[in-house]
């Protein structure tokens, strides 16, 4: 299959619910990066602000994200931690910790469980590892809606979905629409 031919995939795909392998990293092969400048192509399409391999039908430990700056919504460029991107980004074998004591409710929703929305609680503040597509190895600390985006797609490069966090009544809220995808 080639990059072109990517679409999201949907529950019950099993490779939503596979452990993705690493991506060799550095140097990135022309084939990830043409796949990674799909994904953002496909997460835009579908107003996403992030999209992980998996969702693609790739075991891969790649996730792209763009959370853009919105001052309404109290997200700057200058915010620190960070809150939100310039630009989106390519995240290759990435891997998260020190997340914040705090777990904050939020609802999320998931390109691949298309008409399911529950909150999910997360740490408000994480901090990523992960290679960019140059092969530069890099750390960063995020809060609000960007840690929450890292922290829901690098569940997706663990099989686990936001049915499986979803607090219950918000689960018993979507069991239809979770049966009628085949979760």
């Amino acid at each position: 299959m080639t990059p072109a031919e990517l679409r999201i995939v949907t529950l019950p795909h099993p490779v939503l619910r596979e452990k993705a392998r690493p991506v060799d990293a550095p140097p990135i092969s022309e084939q990830v990066a043409a796949v990674a400048r799909r994904m953002i192509d496909l997460m835009f399409q579908a107003e996403g602000i992030g999209l992980a391999a998996p969702q693609v039908g790739l075991p891969w430990r790649l996730f792209v994200a763009h959370v853009p700056e919105d001052p309404e919504e109290g997200r700057t460029a200058a915010a620190s931690p960070a809150e939100c991107t310039a630009a989106p980004e390519v995240y290759l074998n990435p891997v998260l910790s020190a997340p914040s004591a705090d777990l904050e409710p939020f609802e999320e929703g998931c390109l691949s469980l298309p008409k399911i929305r529950g909150r999910v609680m997360r740490p408000s503040q994480i901090t990523i590892t992960a290679t960019d597509p140059t092969g530069n190895r890099f750390t960063r600390r995020a809060g609000g809606l960007l840690a929450r985006c890292w922290q829901h797609e690098m569940d997706h490069l663990d099989g686990v979905l936001i049915i499986d966090r979803m607090l219950q009544p918000d689960r018993l809220k979507n069991r239809n629409a979770i049966k009628a995808l085949g979760g």
